[in-house]
């Protein structure tokens, strides 16, 4: 890599070169590039681009997916190196995402999760057609910061409304401050609001910057 390195390494986020990422990534700190330049200045600013043009309808779906699966790829060689060196990657918050009960769509919440994890989140994935039950045991068992749920049928949008009422009877919003997002095809910001949701994210990209603003020290 020449002086350019960076633009080499944001403009492979922005290509979604999930093949040739860690290569790039490691041939930058073998230059002696400090790793959190590389995160920084680098491969964020790639995703920074990439949310710009999928807000701008210049980047559809299945490109952003690959994108941030190259981000991914890109931090897990990443994280391991600024532990050595005591800079530990400093994770904007954790959150537990699920689809909700009798719903067993998983492209949405696949490109919501890889969308968090390249911005900085900690994310366990409960999977598809998660109980209200299991979301509470979750946010018991992991504590996140905020709890992300996604309906992409009419039919299913009301097992967001027991599952907010299952984690508030169990008093998990209360004392802790978590958040509650909502989103999915069908839901609406109305609807997010009738059914006491913190927050509606339109897409994947609204709702990593409307929970990182939340979450911001």
């Amino acid at each position: 890599m020449s002086s350019s390195s960076m633009e080499v390494l944001a403009q492979s986020i922005i290509e979604g070169k999930v093949d040739e990422i860690k290569d790039l990534v490691q041939q930058a700190l073998d230059e002696g590039l400090p790793p959190e330049d590389v995160l920084d200045n680098g491969l964020m600013k790639g995703m920074e681009v990439v949310g710009k043009r999928f807000a701008a309808d210049d980047m559809f779906i299945p490109e952003v997916m690959l994108s941030a699966r190259t981000m991914h790829e890109a931090l897990e060689l990443l994280r391991p190196v600024l532990e050595e060196q005591d800079k530990k990657l400093q994770m904007k918050g954790k959150m537990i995402l699920g689809t909700v009960a009798g719903d067993i769509h998983d492209i949405g919440k696949s490109l919501v999760e890889m969308m968090f994890i390249a911005n900085g989140f900690e994310v366990v994935d409960l999977g598809i057609d998660v109980s209200a039950e299991d979301f509470v045991e979750a946010v018991k068992k992991h504590e996140p910061d905020v709890v992300g749920m996604s309906a992409l049928l009419t039919s299913t949008m009301p097992a967001m409304a027991e599952t907010i009422e299952a984690i508030d009877g169990a008093g998990l919003r209360k004392e802790s401050g978590l958040k509650v997002i909502v989103g999915g095809a069908p839901v609406t910001a109305d609807y997010a609001e009738e059914i006491g949701a913190d927050f509606y994210g339109e897409n994947a990209l609204d709702a990593v910057k409307m929970i990182s603003e939340v979450l911001a020290p």
